[in-house]
């Protein structure tokens, strides 16, 4: 009975030195795998700024390409970072499988408005994180200009959010420009006319007038009659000729 027991924990011991020798003999032959793919999917959405080329010159470690090197001197978390300094990149996630294939998945920066800042121009995406302007891509968005400083950027946000927030006014509004007196004019698509919106207040009120001016000169086809449509007065629309 005794025996029995001995012989059972001596086949248990050489079951589990068995084990862990194949799991390390395995382990060993996985890391000398060398990098035989480079497999890069760029995420779909609106923008362009990147392709295949200019994302698989981003994974390089010690200035060279990671194709062809031993798994086991691959620094994931460098090649992401190293990806993550572009730009145009807001989220990278680099991995290695076990056939050697190191696989890259870019999400792009989503740009909402360009900004025209004295001298600088740039883009500014949905977190609020400024990127520069593209040779290879130009985004259809939001034109802001008339803005002197990050501040003033700031102030002019929640029209903006109003704007993009509306699917009509998001694709009726094509620019904003802040005045030198502060007030801000809106620049349209349906027409050559320019929307005196005023002060950064009243927004929600200020577009609900709008919109109910242009139901009624849309329909009675006056609206091309103006040259400037005010929303700033209190209870009432003010047009130019």
């Amino acid at each position: 009975m005794k025996f029995k027991k001995f012989l059972k924990y001596i086949l248990l011991f050489c079951l589990l030195i068995t084990v862990g020798f194949l799991y390390s003999f395995s382990a060993g032959r996985n890391h000398q795998k060398k990098v035989s793919k480079i497999d890069i999917k760029i995420e779909s959405g609106i923008s362009k700024f990147l392709n295949h080329s200019m994302v698989n010159k981003l994974l390089i470690q010690k200035n060279e390409t990671v194709k062809n090197l031993p798994k086991s001197v691959i620094n994931l978390y460098g090649l992401e970072s190293n990806i993550s300094k572009n730009p145009y990149v807001e989220k990278a996630v680099v991995f290695l499988t076990i056939q050697g294939k190191l696989k890259t998945t870019v999400k792009q920066r989503t740009p909402i408005v360009r900004i025209i800042q004295d001298e600088d121009v740039y883009y500014v995406d949905k977190q609020g994180v400024k990127v520069p302007l593209s040779e290879n891509y130009s985004a259809r968005v939001l034109l802001v200009s008339g803005v002197k400083n990050d501040t003033e950027m700031k102030e002019m946000m929640p029209l903006i959010s109003t704007i993009l927030e509306d699917n009509f006014l998001e694709k009726e509004v094509v620019g904003v420009e802040k005045l030198k007196n502060g007030e801000v004019q809106l620049a349209v698509r349906s027409g050559d006319y320019k929307i005196d919106f005023g002060a950064i207040s009243e927004i929600e009120t200020k577009f609900r007038k709008l919109k109910a001016f242009y139901n009624k000169t849309f329909s009675d086809k006056t609206i091309q009659n103006y040259k400037l449509i005010n929303v700033k007065y209190h209870n009432q629309v003010v047009c130019t000729k």
